[in-house]
C-alpha cells in the first residue's frame, strides 16, 4: 500500500511544504539520506502556541507534535520530488519542546511525532529520537521537529 493511501486511510492529505521562515533550505538531500530542517506547530488555523508546563499541557503537546509529523513528511515528500513512496525508513527526530523549567514530559510531547510516524509508516516510521526542552521556540510555537529520513536516491 502507498504512503498516501496510508494517510488516506487515517484522514491525513499532506499540505504542499511549508516554505522557509529565514534563510535556510527546508530540506538537504545528500546520497540515500533526506535531512529536514525543523518543522513548527502548525495546523489550519495558523502556529500551534503555548508553553507546555504552563498554558499546555503534554496532550496539548503530542498534538503539536502530531502536525510537526505531517509537515515533515510533506518535506519528504518535497525533497523526493513528489514521490513519498522513496522511503526507505525514518532514521531520526529531534523534538523540541517549548516548556517551562519544570516540565519534564518531553517524551510524552514528542511520542504525538514519533507515534503517528509508527501508525501511517509501520516499520518504516521507527525511529531514534531526542526530546528536549527549549526555554522559547520561533513564533511562540509549542514543538519544532526535524528529522533524518534515508529514500531511494
Amino acid at each position: 500500500m502507498s504512503i498516501e493511501t496510508r494517510l488516506a486511510e487515517l484522514g491525513v492529505t499532506l499540505p504542499d511544504a511549508p516554505a522557509p521562515a529565514a534563510n535556510y533550505v527546508p530540506f538537504v538531500r545528500t546520497g540515500n539520506l533526506l535531512f529536514v530542517s525543523g518543522q513548527i506547530s502548525a495546523n489550519d488555523d495558523g502556529f500551534i502556541v503555548g508553553k507546555l508546563g504552563d498554558d499546555l499541557t503534554a496532550e496539548d503537546g503530542a498534538v503539536a507534535a502530531k502536525a510537526c509529523a505531517i509537515s515533515l513528511l510533506a518535506q519528504l515528500k518535497a525533497g523526493c520530488d513528489g514521490d513519498i513512496d522513496r522511503l526507505v525508513r525514518v532514521v531520526k527526530l529531534v523534538g523540541f519542546v517549548n516548556s517551562t523549567p519544570d516540565f519534564g514530559d518531553q517524551p510524552k510531547v514528542i511520542n504525538g511525532c514519533s507515534d503517528f510516524m509508527v501508525e501511517a509508516l509501520g516499520d518504516k516510521g521507527r525511529h531514534s529520537r531526542s526530546a528536549v526542552s527549549a526555554a522559547s521556540l520561533p513564533f511562540g510555537v509549542a514543538v519544532e521537529i526535524e528529522a533524518i529520513f534515508e529514500i531511494v536516491p
